[in-house]
């Protein structure tokens, strides 16, 4: 080098080393730089990550300590509600304490007045406690006289007991007599019915096949004409004849029916639907009933018992022909006469 050195300054002045030299100087002192860049760079690099890691816990720390805040002020909101409610409750203590205070003063007021009460009252329960010995006496007599109504009382069950059989037997034998009662009606229905086939069968030979006599059923029936002018209740001659002849049958009848069989002859009066004229008869059953009372009384003249007779007055609501003739009204103009039962 010292040659190559020589050579140059020997031929001309050389600038390459002075030049070469700088430039690794320069190149060494980058690299140093450069190393001493990363060394710094890794302790910096070292140091903000541990700073990190203390960033994180504080915000940790704070997170946390906003927690506690925040408890803290529910706590306190609660504390101030409990403030609120104790201060609520002394009042009403308070006023409860006064309302006592003034109760104990109206006690204390009233309790001279009890003392006083007190001896009436002793006075009273002396009283009652009389009045319950009495009460006591009467109970017990009570009690005695409730003894006896229940031996009274199983007495009357006794006799109610033999009073039931005695009504079971009494119905037995009721039912029985009703029954024989029943028959005994019966027969003298039939000892009726035969009476009044003889008395019809003696009527028919004593007043013959007369045209204004026929008999209905169990009715002899006459025409008014044969007893009344017309609109008149008063007997004519010739009805009074007619119920002669009626009258010894009847008294002979009354003779030969037992007294125990009821029967009445009815003598009922009736009319046309024609209005009656003049001022005797107000209306139609004013006449037939005037017709049939009439009737009645002349055979009780003659000496047929009256309670073997009924007078009945229909009017003119029983017609045995609804026409509108003159033959129809003729009819229905009559006396009818029916042995029956009373």
């Amino acid at each position: 080098m010292a040659l190559a050195r020589a050579r140059r300054n020997e031929g001309a002045f050389n600038y390459w080393p002075g030049f070469v030299d700088a430039l690794s100087t320069l190149v060494l002192s980058i690299v140093f730089l450069l190393s001493v860049f990363l060394v710094v760079q890794f302790f910096l690099s070292q140091e903000v990550t541990g700073k990190d890691k203390a960033l994180e816990q504080l915000n940790a720390k704070i997170a946390q300590l906003n927690e506690l805040l925040s408890l803290e002020k529910l706590g306190k909101l609660s504390l101030d509600d409990q403030v609120s409610q104790l201060k609520a409750g002394l009042a009403s203590a308070e006023t409860e304490r006064d309302r006592m205070k003034g109760l104990y003063e109206g006690l204390a007021n009233a309790g001279n007045d009890a003392q006083g009460k007190t001896a009436e009252l002793g006075k009273a329960l002396d009283s009652e406690k009389a009045v319950s010995t009495r009460a006591l006496a009467q109970i017990e007599v009570l009690n005695q006289q409730i003894s006896a109504l229940r031996r009274q009382l199983a007495a009357l069950e006794e006799a109610l007991d033999a009073s039931e059989k005695r009504d079971k037997e009494s119905q037995n034998r009721i039912a029985d007599l009703g029954s024989r009662l029943n028959v005994a009606l019966a027969q003298r229905v039939q000892e009726l019915s035969r009476y009044r086939s003889e008395f019809f069968g003696r009527l028919r030979a004593i007043l013959g096949n007369r045209p204004d006599i026929r008999v209905v059923g169990d009715r002899f029936v006459f025409q008014s004409e044969v007893f009344f002018d017309t609109g008149q209740a008063m007997l004519l001659p010739e009805g009074r004849a007619e119920l002669d002849t009626l009258a010894t049958a009847l008294i002979e009848l009354d003779k030969k029916i037992p007294n125990e069989i009821a029967w009445v002859l009815r003598v009922d009066g009736h009319t046309d639907v024609r209005p009656v004229s003049g001022a005797n008869f107000k209306s139609n059953w004013d006449l037939s009933a005037a017709r049939a009372i009439s009737v009645v009384q002349y055979l009780i003249s003659l000496g047929v018992p009256a309670q073997r007779l009924v007078a009945a007055g229909f009017g003119e609501f029983q017609p045995l022909d609804p026409g509108n003739t003159e033959e129809a009204f003729k009819r229905n103009r009559r006396i009818e006469l029916k042995l029956t039962e009373r």
